[in-house]
């Protein structure tokens, strides 16, 4: 049989010529298995009735396989006949037959260098977009620690704000001035905080002696 791939009558028909005539090969050759039991099987009934037959089974079943090899080597020389006729005249697209899903290929023809210079294209261009997906995530990255550090700064800017109005309430006008007053009212709550510890530590030691 032939070995042609013969891929654009695959593409038309579904299926590769060589697939078909395979099978039209194996269930012949199937069929005449069978024809050949079913003759066997007839010919051993009338040897039944003859008694006096010389011919044994065995002789039969030999007969039958010779015959059946003698069929098969005649079939052979037949299918390639066969064979070259479907190939040539019934599963042939002919060379200047183009399939309606290729006509694209007629309007936009493409040789094998542009071909592979567009897939270098294709190639560079999904390169491209990596790169450009991988930096806009880092900047997506960058812009949400940026909101965080925003946040922070809000929440610093509103405690300047919170602190000015405490010294304006105290008489105190400027940010050095309100720093002093911050810095002394500091220290006066540590002098308060180490005055309390203190007598904690004193009222303590009393409980002890009591």
């Amino acid at each position: 049989m032939s070995v042609d791939p013969r891929a654009y009558e695959a593409q038309f028909f579904g299926f590769t010529p060589q697939t078909c005539l395979l099978r039209i090969y194996i269930a012949f050759q199937d069929y005449l298995f069978e024809i050949m039991l079913v003759v066997e099987s007839v010919i051993l009934k009338k040897l039944e009735r003859l008694p006096d037959s010389k011919i044994t089974p065995f002789q039969i079943r030999k007969s039958t396989e010779n015959f059946l090899l003698f069929m098969r080597q005649q079939f052979d020389k037949l299918f390639g006949m066969m064979e070259k006729v479907l190939l040539q005249l019934v599963l042939n697209i002919p060379k200047n037959v183009l399939l309606p899903e290729d006509k694209a290929h007629e309007q936009y023809p493409y040789s094998k260098e542009q071909f592979q210079a567009l897939q270098d294209e294709i190639k560079q261009l999904q390169q491209q977009y990596r790169a450009e997906a991988a930096a806009g995530q880092a900047l997506r990255a960058e812009l949400e620690e940026q909101k965080v550090v925003q946040a922070e700064l809000e929440k610093i800017l509103q405690w300047f704000d919170g602190l000015e109005n405490v010294c304006r309430e105290h008489g105190t006008g400027n940010f050095k001035e309100s720093f002093v007053f911050l810095t002394q009212n500091s220290k006066k709550l540590r002098d308060v905080l180490k005055d309390v510890e203190e007598k904690h530590k004193k009222i303590q030691k009393c409980d002890q002696l009591l």
